[in-house]
């Protein structure tokens, strides 16, 4: 457990004794075939059932990453791209792994060697002449499979700007809200291996780690008069969203903007509302998209409160001085090169090639191929697996229109230093040609 997973027991031996005998009592559980939480989130905190005794063996198949060797003549448009906008977001990398530990491990359990093996590779990306040479002469690319399964879901979130006061009143009714002190996050995989990328959030009372409110309790004001409003927005609905971007600006009543991104999150399970409306045969699976769903809670204002509440997780945020929104790798996102992915496979930081398709921004026309280079620099509740990502679109309408669209199918392969030797996972049970 490190200090950020539990700031608010900073300074209090005591509270740190109390925090560590809830994880020990819930290790212990573990270790008997039960375990009150599941977790799959690697950085936000989010829980399954929490709060019900789930047996392990009941824990659905993991699922597991496999890489394969390939050369740069394997991506689908390699050439074509504009490699310099990729080598820009990987130097965002670089600058924040400067005072990394030259021993320290890239990526779960190693898998993209140490730092020390990205240096050679930073160095000479800073005055690199031709940024599509300079990938190809210090990396090797390895194609990501998830068992024998080389497409996953690629998805697209955006930066949204909504409007807002540092004062409530009038139209500005709906708080965004700071991390409450008492909100504590803890690592499982730092105390028994079998438990990697599995987090527990709640709140310590009596020596014990309890669940946190979730999203119906804070909307109702159970942290109401406590200090911790960080902005008031005239939206419920934007504010909702917002929280499933992880970041945004807000357009102040008083002039200026306010950029807000992610700072914690409750603890409890991300649900997404479309599979609800679904489920209800509001819509359908092809009908489902950031904008269906905010047009149908739009046109009932009576049940939408309902339905946003099924969806318990909920997040807290801090002001942003950075110039853009700010990853899970602590950089500023890169729009259409950042990409988030699920950390429990996959090394933050590194480049990765996305074969997939994109909505374009008008309605009326078909899909694009959206081949190029990215970084993985961000990670996502909802972001789950080996091939799995999200990519950043940046602010702006047409960002939403795209990123609210995108859920489609793709490929991608990591790129790792030359010198770097990963596990490759077991053999892929490929298809006869």
């Amino acid at each position: 457990m490190t200090s950020n997973e539990i700031r608010s027991s900073q300074g209090d031996p005591i509270r740190v004794w109390r925090v560590l005998c809830a994880v020990l009592a819930v290790w212990c559980l573990s270790a008997t075939g039960w375990i009150l939480v599941r977790s799959f989130g690697p950085d936000d905190g989010s829980t399954q059932d929490a709060g019900v005794p789930v047996p392990l063996e009941a824990l659905p198949e993991e699922p597991v990453r496999v890489l394969r060797p390939a050369t740069f003549d394997d991506l689908p448009g390699w050439d074509d791209d504009d490699h310099a906008g990729a080598l820009a977001a990987f130097l965002e990398t670089c600058r924040a792994w400067v005072q990394r530990d030259d021993t320290a491990p890239v990526g779960p359990d190693g898998m993209a060697g140490t730092y020390a093996d990205w240096r050679y590779a930073c160095f000479h990306g800073e005055t690199a002449p031709n940024p599509q040479y300079f990938f190809q002469s210090e990396f090797r690319p390895w194609q990501v499979l998830d068992g024998d399964e080389s497409a996953g879901l690629f998805t697209g979130y955006f930066e949204p700007t909504l409007r807002g006061s540092r004062q409530r009143g009038a139209k500005f009714q709906h708080p965004l809200y700071r991390r409450p002190p008492e909100l504590v996050a803890v690592d499982l995989g730092r105390f028994r291996a079998d438990l990697r990328g599995r987090r527990l959030a709640g709140r310590v009372e009596g020596g014990q780690l309890l669940p946190f409110d979730d999203r119906a309790a804070l909307a109702a004001g159970s942290l109401a008069g406590r200090g911790l409003e960080l902005v008031w927005v005239d939206d419920s609905i934007d504010s909702f969203f917002l929280h499933i971007q992880g970041s945004g600006r807000v357009e102040l009543a008083e002039g200026g903007v306010m950029r807000v991104g992610y700072a914690a999150q409750n603890g409890h399970t991300y649900r997404a509302i479309g599979r609800s409306l679904i489920e209800r045969r509001e819509l359908t699976r092809e009908e489902v998209s950031l904008q269906s769903i905010r047009r149908w809670l739009r046109q009932h204002p009576q049940e939408a409160p309902a339905l946003m509440a099924e969806n318990a997780s909920y997040v807290f945020f801090r002001e942003l001085s950075e110039p853009g929104p700010v990853g899970s790798l602590g950089v500023v996102l890169t729009p259409g090169r950042s990409l988030a992915v699920d950390r429990t496979y996959m090394p933050l930081g590194a480049p990765v090639w996305l074969d997939a398709t994109a909505p374009a921004a008008e309605l009326a026309m078909p899909d694009r191929a959206l081949r190029r280079l990215m970084v993985a620099q961000d990670t996502g509740g909802a972001i789950r697996g080996p091939v799995r990502g999200d990519v950043f679109w940046g602010p702006g309408e047409e960002a939403a229109e795209v990123a609210g669209r995108m859920k489609h199918s793709g490929r991608y392969w990591l790129l790792l230093p030359k010198e770097v030797e990963p596990p490759l996972g077991p053999e892929p049970v490929m298809d006869s040609p």
